[in-house]
């Protein structure tokens, strides 16, 4: 009974923003709405879909995940490995460093001036290699490789493999239930990602992530049924509601990621709980 009660409680509200994302706008400021919208209408879905520029930033945002969790996932078990094995030299010196990373940081000025000087701004790559590496997702992996038998690198060796083909024939084949924990954490991540685009690409609308573009409709929103003058002359307008887009763009950037986290549960729940044992 105490964890039926805790589902409905995890899942109460994502039931409620879908009610409220399918109901009349102007229907919805009466409130009330709980499981089911009491006057059904898509008119916020279809107000969001109608900006064309979405359908770019869709494709912009897709190839971002998909690019960014790649490289991220293969640079991270790269320099994952390399901490794992007690012969590296400076294995503490960087292990050190890298916890640092978790409380210290340059700040958002220096960061900016950094990505300005490198000459990352307005262009795609400013999504990408800054943000390749996270310490927090170095430690969940290291601590994972840390765990597998020394045997399994010794035999590899014996049998003349080098670094490169031990970590990707050996390791990483016995080590899906962090690499999909992961991905998962690099992919939500990335998708889910718009604050980069309104400092180094806002002057580049065709590299808009589609977080960015629904983000300025949710302001547009509020915008303009907060004008009364704007809001009498148009119909649309005038049926907006900011809780009822918010809800629906809620629906909408967490729809991708109800499908393919049932794929990496699994590995998720596993990979997580022993990357946090320590012998």
């Amino acid at each position: 009974m105490i964890l039926t009660i805790l589902g409905f409680m995890t899942f109460f509200p994502f039931i409620h923003l879908l009610a409220v994302s399918f109901n009349d706008p102007l229907d919805m400021i009466a409130g009330g709405i709980t499981f089911f919208p009491r006057k059904f209408s898509l008119f916020n879905y279809h107000y969001i879909f109608s900006n064309k520029a979405l359908y770019l930033a869709t494709v912009i945002s897709i190839l971002r995940t998909l690019v960014g969790t790649g490289l991220g996932v293969l640079f991270t078990a790269m320099i994952a490995y390399a901490l794992s094995r007690r012969e590296f030299m400076f294995r503490k010196s960087f292990n050190f460093i890298f916890v640092m990373t978790l409380y210290v940081n340059g700040g958002l000025i220096p960061t900016y001036l950094l990505i300005k000087n490198l000459g990352l701004m307005n262009s795609f790559w400013v999504y990408i290699l800054p943000v390749l590496i996270s310490a927090y997702n170095v430690i969940i992996m290291r601590s994972y490789f840390e765990q597998l038998p020394e045997a399994i690198v010794e035999s590899a060796k014996m049998d003349g493999a080098n670094e490169f083909q031990t970590l990707f024939r050996i390791i990483l084949p016995i080590s899906m239930p962090v690499v999909a924990t992961i991905t998962l954490f690099i992919g939500v991540f990335h998708w889910n990602s718009w604050f980069d685009n309104s400092l180094y690409n806002s002057r580049s609308p065709h590299l808009n992530l589609l977080q960015y573009e629904l983000s300025k409709i949710l302001m547009q929103s509020v915008t303009s049924a907060a004008s009364s003058a704007e809001a009498l002359n148009n119909n649309n307008v005038a049926r907006l509601s900011p809780q009822s887009i918010r809800a629906a763009l809620t629906i909408i950037v967490t729809f991708p990621i109800l499908l393919i986290y049932p794929f990496l549960q699994k590995y998720f729940v596993k990979g997580i709980t022993l990357a946090a044992v320590k012998e």
